[in-house]
């Protein structure tokens, strides 16, 4: 009986013995899981915040602004959000902040355009923002007197921010929104216009110029990751320089910039025009054939320099003769063969076209948009009915 106890014994003690030493192996396997995923974690958030370009990449691909677009729309893009109205100060700038919604309604009214048919584009959020744009900038827009500089109207420094948010950045935003999804219409349909946008004067760290976000920096970005697009071409015909992408992009071979401008204007940065890749620089008074002609002999060159995947087309109107800020003398007409010649230098190479309305500061610009887009629908390079 004692020799059969002992035995029993000794067989509770290995058996025991054998389920503690597999708790063990198994809590020490767990252990080693949770710490590895841990540590994973760890590394991978160490990544992120060291290596900005994967932060951006992640940002890109979880955007929303990206969305599929019914054949029953158009690749014309507006919001009634993108005009501004807010108590009438507005007004105390040139710049004609309800041209936008004007340009649609003379489509719609002359019958080339139904409003079913304009695609109304998302507001970019602060995470799409921030794939250009640093917190630190971001978080300057929370002061209204830094948005009153930017939109040059004073008065805006004396509202609560709240108000300069909803009556000025939002519609901002949502034109941002516009841009970034016009590359993706023009690459699926051959071309796409936002009738917004341009903020050519705006780079990552800094706004100016009534140019808050930099629109056409955040559209290359989304092109290059989401379209796979590998080479961009920008044509900014504003009559300003267009300092902003310049600066963001000018050292991205990547991205050729031809920039038109009139050197004795605003913003004179001197600095970003070293990252021009093709200036061409038109006096005050440059009257319409000498633009136009200019124009061309541009156009050519580019076209050996260099073979775009995407072109982003800035094509302001404050080039217009009369134009308070512009100072050139381009008449409405040179405004319309200027648009068809950049559409057909796109066309004839089968590239991709975002055009962009920028800048133009008198009330004639919404009708003198209205009128090149017509003519651009009536020669047959660009589409106005759902097909």
């Amino acid at each position: 009986m004692t020799h059969t106890r002992v035995i029993s014994t000794w067989t509770e003690l290995t058996r025991d013995l054998a389920i503690y030493l597999l708790f063990t192996f198994f809590a020490i396997k767990v252990f080693k899981f949770l710490f590895s995923c841990n540590r994973t974690s760890e590394i991978s958030s160490f990544s992120m915040a060291t290596h900005p370009e994967a932060l951006r990449r992640e940002r890109i691909l979880n955007s929303k602004l990206y969305f599929d677009v019914p054949l029953s729309k158009v690749s014309i893009i507006y919001s009634s959000s993108y005009d501004i109205s807010f108590m009438g100060i507005e007004k105390l700038h040139p710049f004609d902040s309800s041209k936008w919604g004007r340009v649609c309604k003379f489509l719609v009214s002359d019958g080339f355009l139904e409003e079913k048919a304009i695609v109304e584009p998302l507001e970019a959020s602060k995470i799409d923002l921030l794939v250009v744009h640093s917190e630190n900038y971001l978080n300057s827009l929370k002061s209204s007197a830094t948005v009153a500089r930017i939109t040059e109207v004073a008065p805006v420094a004396f509202f609560p921010n709240f108000l300069v948010q909803q009556k000025v950045l939002y519609p901002f935003r949502k034109q941002v929104g516009g841009t970034i999804l016009a590359a993706k219409l023009a690459t699926e349909r051959g071309w796409a216009i936002n009738i917004g946008g341009g903020f050519h004067h705006c780079t990552a760290e800094r706004g100016g110029g009534f140019c808050a976000f930099a629109d056409i920096s955040l559209c290359i970005h989304f092109a290059f990751l989401r379209l796979r697009i590998s080479r961009v071409m920008i044509i900014d015909l504003d009559a300003h320089q267009g300092n902003g992408h310049e600066t963001d992009l000018g050292d991205d071979n990547r991205v050729y910039i031809l920039d038109m401008y009139n050197p004795e204007i605003y913003p004179f940065d001197y600095r970003a025009r070293r990252f021009i890749d093709q200036k061409v620089e038109v006096m005050s008074g440059t009257t319409t054939d000498e633009y136009l002609r200019k124009l061309d002999e541009a156009l050519e060159v580019a076209s050996r320099n260099f073979q775009p995947e995407l072109v982003i087309y800035n094509a302001g109107t404050d080039i217009l003769d009369g134009d308070p800020l512009g100072l050139l003398k381009i008449s409405p007409d040179g405004i319309t063969s200027r648009d068809e010649k950049v559409f057909r230098f796109a066309r004839e190479k089968n590239i991709p076209l975002v055009m962009l309305t920028s800048g133009g500061y008198m009330k004639s610009s919404a009708r003198v948009i209205a009128d090149s887009i017509e003519n651009l629908s009536r020669q047959g390079l660009i589409q106005t009915r759902p097909e």
